[in-house]
């Protein structure tokens, strides 16, 4: 007997500007949103390197007052969300800018989340937890791979278990994500790397999704092309323009891919990662990714063999099951060749610390989705086996 069909929504910011020099709307897109004075929610490195300084005026070009908040950290906190929240009420902010990558676009969303809710950011754990919209949020994105710039996902670091949460929200979806290669020249090749690797983890994971949709397919596969094409000239080169222009619509598309059909155990591993040792995210995902594709090979054989092929494998004459194992070399020498590490030790990451952070991983939003079902034992085992990889 056939299955019912499932129903399932599809959530993406209602505008998303693309392209060289795009970022210079921001301000009239927030003019638009009915913005008079915008929170930029920002990042020390953003102050430092003079794009805050830059962004701030082109919003003020438009009319409109600016507060600068630069108190996300990499991995942000709870704490630098309240401390956010306080700033935004007592500058009579009344929209939301954030301009950075990943930790300055989750900072914005939790200081939206409280100022539009009320109480405690560790309230909106979970899915959907929020009643209240947010202010206006736009979203300028200076990195090509977290693309928390248009996603509906949020992780905020609990000071007090050093437990990252996952906080899943329609309403803290950005109404306005801008994607300016000219933004991401400045990345240096580390940085491009582990974000590029973090698009290519998004585009995987959504890929072999337990609610994949043909939408979420076409967006992840042509991510995947377009990141093993462009990761290593975008590195290699930062002024290379038209790569770095690539690799935003990869990460972009990557982003529609896993703002629908979620993740899998990669992201919820490295979020245990992040929280215990407050290691970059990127970099996590790339180190775990090889690994929960192997783990994951037998559920889903045929998918992986298709991202082999997405990645610039020859898979013809191939079995499924070898092509698969294509898909997890291809991902591998791509790590390589861009220069991320080659295990967690290498990371500092402890074995004694493995069982804690699997029996998180388990507890993660993140996992719900992965093709394969696994034990706290077998959560353990990818552990290992990317501790020593």
């Amino acid at each position: 007997m056939a299955l019912a069909p499932q129903t399932f929504g599809f959530f993406t910011p209602t505008v998303a500007l693309m392209g060289v020099g795009c970022a210079a709307e921001t301000g009239a897109q927030a003019k638009a949103l009915g913005a008079r004075h915008v929170f930029l929610c920002t990042d020390a490195g953003m102050v430092k390197l003079g794009i805050a300084a830059k962004v701030k005026a082109m919003i003020e070009a438009s009319g409109l007052m600016v507060t600068v908040y630069d108190g996300a950290e990499p991995n942000p906190t709870d704490k630098n969300v309240h401390d956010g929240v306080t700033l935004y009420r007592t500058s009579g902010c009344d929209a939301i800018v954030s301009l950075g990558g990943g930790s300055a676009h989750d900072c914005a969303k939790g200081v939206g989340m409280v100022v539009g809710n009320g109480g405690n950011i560790r309230d909106y754990e979970g899915l959907d937890k929020t009643t209240r919209p947010m202010p206006p949020f736009l979203a300028v994105n200076t990195t090509a791979g977290t693309a928390s710039e248009m996603t509906r996902f949020c992780i905020i670091t609990n000071t007090d278990t050093h437990v990252k949460m996952a906080l899943v929200d329609w309403r803290c979806t950005p109404n306005v994500a801008i994607n300016d290669p000219l933004l991401m020249v400045e990345m240096p090749p580390a940085l491009t790397a582990a974000t590029g690797m973090d698009a290519l983890t998004h585009a995987v994971e959504a890929y072999v999704s337990t609610i994949a949709t043909p939408i979420t397919d076409a967006c992840a596969l042509a991510a995947i092309r377009l990141i093993a094409r462009w990761l290593r000239p975008a590195v290699a080169n930062g002024g290379n323009i038209e790569a770095r222009d690539k690799m935003a619509y990869a990460e972009y598309l990557a982003g529609m891919a896993f703002n629908n059909a979620s993740l899998g155990y990669v992201h919820a591993m490295a979020h245990q990662l992040g929280g215990f040792y407050n290691l970059p995210h990127g970099v996590c995902n790339a180190v775990l990714l090889p690994e929960v594709c192997v783990f994951n090979l037998i559920a889903c054989p045929e998918r992986y063999a298709e991202i082999a092929v997405a990645l610039g494998e020859n898979t013809a004459g191939l079995s499924t099951i070898a092509a698969a194992e294509m898909a997890v070399a291809a991902i591998r020498r791509l790590a390589r060749d861009v220069g991320i590490p080659r295990n967690l030790a290498q990371l500092g990451v402890k074995e004694g610390d493995l069982a804690v952070m699997a029996g998180n991983a388990k507890k993660d939003a993140c996992q719900l989705t992965n093709p394969r079902l696994a034990s706290h034992e077998q959560v353990v085992g990818m552990f290992k086996a990317a501790l020593t990889a």
